[in-house]
């Protein structure tokens, strides 16, 4: 894709994500685009800097690595956003400002314990498997208030809330559903939480109901590079 397509794609995305803020009567200030750049290349994501957008979202370790060194001129804050293998947490957090991916407290202690002293307390969302699918990651929702009260005392890190997938579904309603369980979950959490203010959720098909339920991390990848090349 151009850098024109994707500068071009970017002001569209923009002006969807204030329509929808406005909706849902949300500041659109409050709504971080993490721009979802898997298999995409470091010009298509310089290009995207260039238009504005400073965070940046992997989910294969190798490839995001790559990218990281090609891009070390530009500001960028990256998330790890895909499932994480015990034997590949280390690198993650020597090189990543957050991960999103965390459902389970034997990674989330790795994390804590091997996050550089000289970087940054790295900032983590719990992942939940909204719509318990077999072939997605993520805590169940039953376990998630006994996995986070397990993370929050961590060194090195931090509890920020919570990343789901949601099954995909055309029907607005479904998607909808979905993100509210989720908003309820990060509610009941902040009873012994508070400081929890992040919802990572909703993607190019389904950012409306996402920012309706309150998303302040949305993955957006198509809508900003175009398919992908298979």
């Amino acid at each position: 894709m151009s850098n024109a397509s994707i500068s071009d794609n970017i002001a569209k995305l923009l002006k969807r994500v204030r329509l929808a803020a406005k909706k849902s009567q949300r500041n659109p200030d409050e709504i971080c685009i993490v721009a979802a750049s898997k298999t995409r290349s470091p010009e298509a994501i310089r290009t995207a800097y260039q238009s504005g957008l400073h965070n940046f979202g992997e989910n294969y370790l190798q490839e995001a690595l790559i990218k990281i060194e090609a891009l070390t001129d530009l500001p960028l804050i990256w998330h790890f956003i895909g499932p994480i293998q015990s034997n590949k947490t280390r690198p993650i957090v020597e090189n990543f400002d957050w991960v999103h991916s965390v459902d389970r407290l034997k990674i989330a202690r790795r994390l804590s314990e091997q996050r550089p002293e000289h970087l940054a307390t790295l900032q983590i969302c719990l992942q939940v498997n909204i719509s318990g699918e077999a072939s997605k990651s993520g805590v169940n929702p039953e376990d998630l208030p006994h996995l986070a009260r397990e993370v929050l005392p961590l060194p090195n890190i931090r509890l920020r809330g919570l990343m789901a997938i949601p099954e995909a579904s055309p029907e607005e309603e479904q998607q909808l559903h979905a993100f509210q369980h989720m908003r309820e979950l990060m509610t009941a959490l902040q009873v012994f939480a508070p400081n929890l203010d992040t919802l990572s959720m909703g993607m190019s098909a389904d950012l409306e109901p996402a920012i309706a339920q309150g998303s302040n991390l949305i993955r957006i990848g198509t809508d900003i590079f175009g398919p992908r090349n298979r």
